[in-house]
């Protein structure tokens, strides 16, 4: 891909169509300037010789010159049959998908795109996962208006139309991340209609389906405040015994709380959420308000690790977040392709920015978030 500096000129090569598009365009763009100067310049020359009051022999005007005529008759028709030739070989390849394609369905609708992978029937919005080096065919349809799927690193756009199927196919040959646009002016949120081609490796996008189309494996309520407690470094300060920061979590719900102010309460989830939210209104005896609010936390979260505490009093000691998903036989991590990213399904609490170019989130509705498109 030609770059100046640091600037790209064009989104990179990432399909096996790219570079056979690139040498098609950058031969008609410098052909276009070549005969579009060559042919300023002569108006320009011609212009100035034989201008008004110029003193030039006009005795013996020529009307004809057969051999100047056949020249720039048969040079610029054999440039435009040799371009048409290599477009049109590009265009049949592009409109024939090979026959061992995988097949994805894509529903394009105000302001989204909803993709069903087959046969496995796994569903994303405004992401499309497959894998590098394989055909992918794209059967489209629209919902609502006309829509056109551009993906610029692949050099691949078709138009979705209502009521009507459309069929286009690529094959990536590169992993990473790429944006996914509508490139038809299809209404008021047009520009934030979009999101992003993860191209994975095969044994990737295999683990990625049999995961249900989620990049984050399932995990219990359990496991979910594991993780939030060990990102919150909790266990610094509750340890398996009182100590003189804070009292241990340990077989803490049913247990008699007493405090500074004399007054007492039963742990329970109440005590609990509150305790994490304004850990000042009730000190416990012995202790100084020393912990810190967390106030920013969601109900869901919250929720997840008065699971996880509750788990405490079963164990002789805490368990991690990698413990507690070690003994579900849950991995914490899943397969994530290198961005901080829910798929479709994942937790709904989590913080999800508002759609747009200035969120790094050019998907309307999506359920998924991303943190930043590296490849």
């Amino acid at each position: 891909m030609p770059k100046l500096s640091n600037f790209p000129i064009a989104p990179e090569q990432a399909s096996t169509f790219a570079a056979e598009h690139d040498a098609i365009f950058y031969t008609l763009t410098i052909l276009t300037v070549v005969f579009t100067a060559l042919v300023g310049v002569l108006v320009l020359f011609f212009a100035i010789k034989y201008r008004e009051g110029s003193k030039v022999d006009r005795s013996r005007p020529i009307y004809e010159h057969m051999p100047l005529e056949i020249t720039w008759t048969v040079i610029p028709l054999l440039l435009g049959l040799v371009m048409f030739f290599f477009g049109a070989r590009l265009f049949v390849k592009m409109r024939t998908p090979p026959q061992e394609a995988m097949d994805v369905f894509i529903v394009g609708k105000q302001w989204m795109w909803h993709a069903q992978h087959a046969p496995s029937g796994v569903r994303e919005n405004n992401t499309l996962h497959v894998p590098v080096n394989k055909a992918v065919r794209l059967t489209m349809i629209s919902q609502d208006v006309i829509h056109a799927f551009y993906v610029p690193e692949f050099r691949m756009q078709y138009m979705v139309v209502p009521g009507r199927y459309t069929t286009q196919w690529f094959q990536a040959t590169k992993t990473g991340t790429y944006h996914l646009f509508c490139n038809m002016y299809c209404g008021g949120q047009h520009s934030e209609m979009g999101g992003y081609v993860y191209v994975m490796e095969p044994k990737d996008y295999q683990a990625w389906l049999a995961n249900g189309g989620m990049d984050m494996k399932p995990m219990t309520m359990e496991q979910r405040g594991a993780a939030t407690y060990e990102k919150l470094a909790c266990g610094n300060c509750h340890t398996n015994k009182d100590t003189d920061r804070a009292p241990t979590l340990l077989g803490l719900f049913g247990k008699t709380r007493k405090f500074t102010d004399g007054s007492s309460a039963v742990a329970d989830e109440a005590y609990f959420r509150k305790s994490l939210i304004d850990p000042y209104e009730k000190i416990n005896q012995g202790y100084t308000n020393t912990m810190q609010a967390y106030n920013e936390l969601s109900e869901e979260e919250i929720l997840n690790l008065i699971a996880y505490v509750k788990s405490l009093g079963t164990t002789a000691e805490p368990r991690t977040g990698t413990e507690v998903a070690a003994s579900k036989g849950v991995s914490t991590t899943g397969n994530n392709q290198g961005q901080n990213e829910l798929a479709v399904g994942a937790l709904a609490g989590e913080k999800v920015p508002l759609p747009g170019p200035t969120s790094k989130n050019l998907a309307v509705g999506a359920l998924s978030t991303e943190s930043g498109a590296n490849r």
